[in-house]
């Protein structure tokens, strides 16, 4: 930041939007829940959307979550590489892939393969609300990046 640049938060800025963004997360959360989707594997999939986006700010929130919900550390450090371990059951595996694909919007084909693992191992009502999760995810990713919200340090 050069000392002419401020940063707008943009949450602050337009506070009714936030909250109404806010209000969608926690019906998408409520949604998830009904769909049988528990909180640990929804913080699992809020931490590897942000690792995806790069977004400091909710990558700080939701590993502190997800360790608070029961996900263990080592699967959260081998997350990127989730494709390469046992670690993770089939549904979380379909999650994690449709994360990745609705996040990265790949070529046609590659979705069409990843929708199609995903709905392999997801309700309709599952896959629905994975792609809402993730949907929603992305926009607070992108509004705390634009934002540039601080990661304050641990004391």
């Amino acid at each position: 930041m050069t000392a002419t640049t401020k940063h707008i938060f943009l949450d602050k800025q337009h506070p009714a939007l936030w909250r109404s963004l806010n209000g969608l997360g926690l019906k998408v959360k409520d949604a998830a829940r009904d769909a049988g989707i528990d909180r640990r594997m929804m913080e699992l999939l809020n931490v590897r959307i942000s690792q995806l986006n790069g977004c400091a700010y909710c990558l700080d929130l939701h590993m502190k979550e997800a360790l608070q919900e029961g996900e263990t550390q080592q699967r959260l450090a081998v997350l990127p590489a989730w494709r390469d371990t046992a670690l993770f059951t089939d549904k979380e595996r379909a999650a994690l892939a449709m994360a990745e694909s609705i996040t990265a919007l790949p070529g046609h084909l590659s979705q069409e393969q990843e929708e199609a693992y995903a709905r392999q191992h997801l309700s309709e009502e599952e896959f629905s609300v994975v792609s809402w999760l993730v949907v929603t995810m992305n926009a607070f990713n992108r509004i705390s990046i634009t934002s540039h919200h601080p990661v304050r340090q641990q004391r």
